[in-house]
């Protein structure tokens, strides 16, 4: 089978913008795998969170390291995913975390303004060099809370963050100047669409009040050698022990393992600078 590939031009698309969009990346078999094992997954279920917005709102998600062999691992860790985010970072890659969000229909709550590197600035990396890829598992509406981008906002460098409610928030005067100056755009995907955007990129997404669920998978990677001084997982300087395209439908409805180091908020204080979206 043949997949599509991350290009050049898509490379300069993103340096031009901050992000970049590519369709059908994934094909609809590989998401029904995907997401048909997530909605019936014991372990994500039991391991997924509530994070609660402004207005209580709330969106659950689940959140580990180290890829494994399952489904989601063999997301993160596919030819095509590996050696697209090895040409925007221009280095080896390693993995830093994987999650699934999960945006429920009336209840799912909103994300403020924020970069990711606000957060993980703070986890001990020094530089920018750390992208997010986001797989739509369902469709991503302007009605059921889709993400927002600020288009080219990642040039302006890591801003001030500060805590709003339980979220880490963009410093609003830096984002209400830069609402006047860039464009705003509404990044509506369906199931198989993937977005590729840099971790200073200013985004947003509001609550779902639709009648439609909005669930993604999303995979943060780290250039290898932007190690963390502080003390975060190995992944993140783990080179990713990439497999072949085809690894998704070879594993199929393979669920992740009670064993994997999920992110546990009762225990881990540092939970809020590392979740995003």
């Amino acid at each position: 089978m043949d997949y599509k590939q991350f290009t050049s031009a898509d490379k300069e698309a993103f340096d031009r913008d901050g992000y970049v969009i590519l369709k059908k990346f994934f094909s609809a078999e590989e998401v029904e795998a995907i997401y048909g094992t997530s909605r019936n997954d014991n372990i994500i279920s039991q391991k997924s969170f509530d994070f609660n917005d402004s207005k209580g709102m709330r969106t659950k998600l689940a959140l580990w390291y180290t890829p494994q062999d399952d489904v989601y691992g063999m997301y993160s860790r596919c030819q095509r995913m590996v050696r697209a985010v090895e040409m925007i970072l221009g280095g080896t890659v390693a993995h830093y975390h994987s999650k699934l969000m999960q945006k429920e229909p009336k209840v799912g709550g909103a994300w403020e303004w924020h970069q990711d590197y606000g957060y993980w600035y703070n986890n001990g990396f020094l530089f920018p060099d750390m992208v997010s890829v986001m797989l739509a598992l369902t469709s991503a509406t302007v009605e059921n809370g889709c993400l927002q981008v600020l288009k080219g906002s990642h040039k302006m460098g890591r801003i001030e963050h500060g805590i709003t409610g339980q979220q880490v928030g963009a410093s609003m005067e830096k984002v209400n100047e830069a609402l006047k100056r860039m464009e705003l755009v509404y990044v509506e995907l369906e199931p198989g669409d993937t977005l590729f955007f840099h971790c200073n990129v200013l985004h947003r997404s509001e609550a779902n009040l639709s009648e439609h669920s909005r669930w993604s998978l999303i995979s943060a990677y780290n250039l290898v050698s932007n190690r963390s001084y502080k003390d975060e997982p190995a992944s993140h300087y783990t080179p990713v022990s990439m497999v072949s395209d085809e690894a998704i439908l070879q594993v199929k409805t393979q669920g992740i393992a009670a064993s994997a180091d999920f992110l546990t908020p009762e225990v881990d204080n540092k939970f809020k600078e590392t979740i995003t979206q």
